[in-house]
């Protein structure tokens, strides 16, 4: 995409400018050939951070009784090389049938394949303990019920799953090691050195079909002999969840994504994984979700709320609704909160405050992206009290022409976005916005803001309305303006 670049001096927006935009920048014909296109949909009542204290109130951490249920008790042995699986499965046996307590990883290293908790069952990892999982994709059949990229199926097991189960927990100061690398579970999603499709791609390929054409779920069947890798840590159909504590490395791909669950909180996590579609956290589909006091450093989305893909997240149309990310610290990746681009579910009512972003690595600190193939409603979205340090392409960026762009009958719709007291130190521009023609991207709202050190001029093109509040835009040099002395 073409844009143009110019020198600008230092812009103070007093009261409130309103930009009204038909396009600013054309996109390429390519991009907007759009097929027919799906009716408009009707805005819903705008809402704001006054929603945040009910949604709190609702999120509660789940209780277990006091009873410890030692896994090297169950005959798992530290630092051998064993295999503890079914040693940690009969412990989470014993805890959930006495009605619940927590299942103790001592100090050690313990390997292990899939875990699969039961209600009232806290998987507690030891301070210096690790919980290192095989990359043997054998060690995660049965294949179970799950979604890969926004599509249901039958595939791997995540390392650690939960289907249809309530009071559950993983928590403590350990780790948990995912033992992913380029030599197997990345190597699914790379292309071969010496050219051709990732071995994964044909699979892929298969499932989103499958989702397209209405495939009963049973029969989306993946696991052995196949190459879509599976979550970390996944709760399905689950409520009353909690996160805690812990340490995660090497992760498959995306490390925490809780599916189709509600009350879900994610608290003093530190995750550190940089392969292909190693998202931090990725809240599907999910309700009252809580995400504070965590450390992103990621090979791509720091945090990606997501509704399901294309034709199979519209059949089943749940959104995810109801988020609040408080007091995060986010470094590498392609984004610090980022919805999109598995939305087809819509997303409504997310709350970002008082967060740290900042590296070279860094995308940008809020992103949304859709197309006319997975559509999507997205509104009542708001951000406050940020901290920007770095970003490598936009503070804000609005990619409705993500991957395949207009092509589609799928409008994306986005309305009610505030960035407030959000500033930052360096970006190449504030804004990055593309859509196409029919898409709803209206009242988006800056108000006492500060943007420093922005290089290139704004890109915004089928945006109906930004609005700009005492925010100031310093550019990263100053220009000689057409008045200034010769």
């Amino acid at each position: 995409m073409k844009t143009t670049t110019t020198p600008f001096r230092a812009l103070e927006l007093r009261g409130t400018l309103v930009l009204l935009v038909a396009s600013f920048i054309v996109a390429p014909a390519s991009l907007l050939s759009a097929q027919p296109l799906a009716k408009v949909v009707r805005p819903t009542r705008a809402a704001g951070w006054q929603m945040v204290p009910s949604i709190l109130a609702r999120i509660r951490p789940p209780r277990f009784p006091a009873r410890d249920f030692d896994i090297a008790t169950y005959g798992a042995k530290a630092d051998d090389g064993g295999d503890s699986t079914g040693a940690i499965r009969k412990a989470i046996e014993a805890c959930h049938s006495a009605g619940g307590g927590r299942v103790v990883v001592p100090r050690g290293v313990f390997h292990t394949g899939a875990i699969h908790l039961k209600s009232n069952v806290n998987l507690f990892i030891s301070e210096g303990a690790t919980l290192k999982f095989s990359a043997d994709p054998s060690k995660y059949l049965p294949v179970v019920y799950t979604r890969f990229e926004g599509t249901e199926c039958l595939n791997y097991s995540p390392l650690i799953y939960a289907f249809e189960q309530q009071n559950i927990a993983v928590t403590g100061s350990g780790v948990l090691d995912g033992s992913a690398s380029n030599d197997n579970w990345w190597r699914w999603a790379r292309r071969p050195a010496g050219g051709g499709d990732a071995p994964a791609r044909a699979d892929v390929v298969k499932l989103r079909e499958m989702g397209d054409s209405g495939v009963p779920v049973k029969d989306r069947v993946f696991g052995a002999g196949h190459y879509l890798r599976n979550s970390f840590i996944q709760p399905y159909r689950s409520k009353n969840i909690l996160i805690e504590g812990i340490r995660i490395i090497n992760s498959p791909m995306w490390e925490i994504h809780p599916v189709l669950s509600n009350n879900v909180t994610v608290r003093n996590v530190t995750v550190v994984s940089h392969g292909p579609n190693n998202d931090g956290c990725d809240p599907e589909s999910s309700r009252d979700v809580l995400i504070e006091n965590c450390i992103f450093d990621t090979g791509d989305d720091c945090i990606a709320i997501k509704s399901g893909r294309d034709g199979d997240g519209r059949r089943l149309h749940v959104p995810s609704e109801n988020i609040i990310v408080r007091n995060c610290t986010m470094k590498d990746g392609h984004g610090g909160v980022v919805i999109g681009s598995e939305i087809s579910g819509d997303c409504r009512n997310v709350f970002v405050e008082h967060c740290q972003m900042d590296s070279p690595n860094l995308d940008r600190a809020l992103r949304f992206k859709s197309n006319a193939r997975r559509g999507g409603v997205i509104e009542n979205i708001h951000m406050r009290d940020v901290t920007v340090g770095r970003v490598s392409e936009a503070v804000l960026t609005i990619d409705f022409l993500y991957d395949t762009g207009a092509v589609g009958e799928y409008r994306p719709v986005l309305r009610n976005v505030s960035l407030e007291r959000v500033q930052s130190k360096a970006s190449p521009r504030v804004m990055w916005v593309v859509g196409f023609p029919g898409v709803t991207i209206e009242n988006v709202r800056f108000s006492d803001c500060i943007f420093r050190g922005v290089q290139v001029a704004e890109v915004m093109n089928h945006a109906a309305s930004v609005s700009f509040r005492n925010t100031t835009i310093e550019p990263a040099a100053k220009g000689r303006s057409l008045n200034s002395p010769q």
